[in-house]
């Protein structure tokens, strides 16, 4: 496979949110991830809020999901290894279902179609068995075939009443 097809168009991705009825957007906005940030951001229907740092994307995005809200959580791989506490205490002990779109910043393109755990950046390979020891549910997207994890993370996530990630493997393509 070529490079260009681990990147899913910034517009499925979006579309994808959007159906599950994504209205807010709450972010400390990734590298990975721009061109599904600028669709977000474009959308009209949806809030978007820039935040200062990954804890406060949370927490903010609780709030919205306590106001009745649906929020989205858009952060880059290394920003939530940066907040696992804030993680767990909004997304497991409160039992507030927020799925988390999280760019995977720094995956070598070698890696592209092979297991993130097998990444030699810590950045990268640490964050799927992080998740997993924390009981996070994890659904990685690595082409357009993949789109479907997308409602499966938002029923996992309401179904079991917990937060769940969305990484997303490459670079969104712009379109």
């Amino acid at each position: 496979m070529a490079i260009t097809d681990y990147a899913i168009p910034a517009s499925a991705l979006h579309d994808a949110f959007r159906v599950q009825g994504v209205n807010a957007v709450t972010t400390v906005p990734d590298f990975v991830q721009f061109a599904l940030h600028d669709a977000m951001k474009s959308d009209g229907a949806v809030r978007y809020i820039e935040c200062s740092a990954e804890n406060q994307a949370l927490t903010t995005a609780m709030g919205l999901y306590v106001g009745g809200m649906s929020p989205l959580v858009m952060m880059q791989n290394q920003g939530l290894l940066n907040c696992l506490n804030t993680l767990r205490s909004v997304g497991l002990d409160a039992g507030i279902p927020l799925v988390l779109s999280v760019g995977a910043f720094g995956r070598e393109f070698a890696n592209l179609g092979q297991p993130i755990t097998k990444s030699q950046r810590a950045c990268v390979n640490l964050v799927e068995p992080v998740m997993a020891a924390m009981g996070v549910p994890f659904f990685h997207l690595e082409t357009v075939n993949d789109l479907p994890k997308v409602a499966e993370a938002f029923a996992t996530a309401k179904e079991k009443q917990r937060a769940a990630v969305v990484h997303i493997g490459h670079y969104p393509a712009w379109n």
